[in-house]
């Protein structure tokens, strides 16, 4: 699967976010080892604190079915009517994806299927605390 069509797949699960608490649509498309993709949109609630975002969703529903290796994330998020810009993952989604994946994971991050940055996991986590620093 190419960077182009993972961002899509991103930009179209942006289209399924329930956000009419902030107009922030965030979509995901998240390429595990085995070749399927999951896609995930952020889900607000009322609270706040329960809101997930797209990331997490993509990575929930990939272990939720026994995935656990990955190779690349992208991302696409923008305010509802406005042109989309460069959207990173928050620091919550950063060390969620370091559980289940490498540093060398690709991080997609799309404005539209053809314009976008390709960021690994490490660069944008560094030194980051994961499952070996516990021994």
């Amino acid at each position: 699967m190419t960077h182009e069509s993972l961002a899509k797949a991103a930009i179209e699960a942006k289209s399924y976010s329930y956000s009419p608490y902030s107009n922030f649509q965030v979509g995901a498309a998240l390429l595990a080892k085995s070749g399927k993709v999951y896609t995930g949109c952020n889900i607000e609630s009322a609270a706040y604190s329960p809101t997930n975002c797209a990331e997490r969703t993509a990575l929930f529903k990939a272990v939720s079915v026994g995935e656990r290796d990955f190779v690349a994330i992208a991302i696409s998020g923008s305010m509802i009517g406005q042109e989309p810009d460069y959207c990173f993952p928050c620091g919550v989604c950063r060390q969620t994806l370091k559980e289940f994946a490498q540093d060398s994971l690709e991080i997609v991050i799309a404005k539209s299927a053809t314009a976008y940055k390709v960021f690994l996991l490490g660069e944008l986590l560094p030194h980051s605390f994961g499952a070996g620093d516990i021994k």
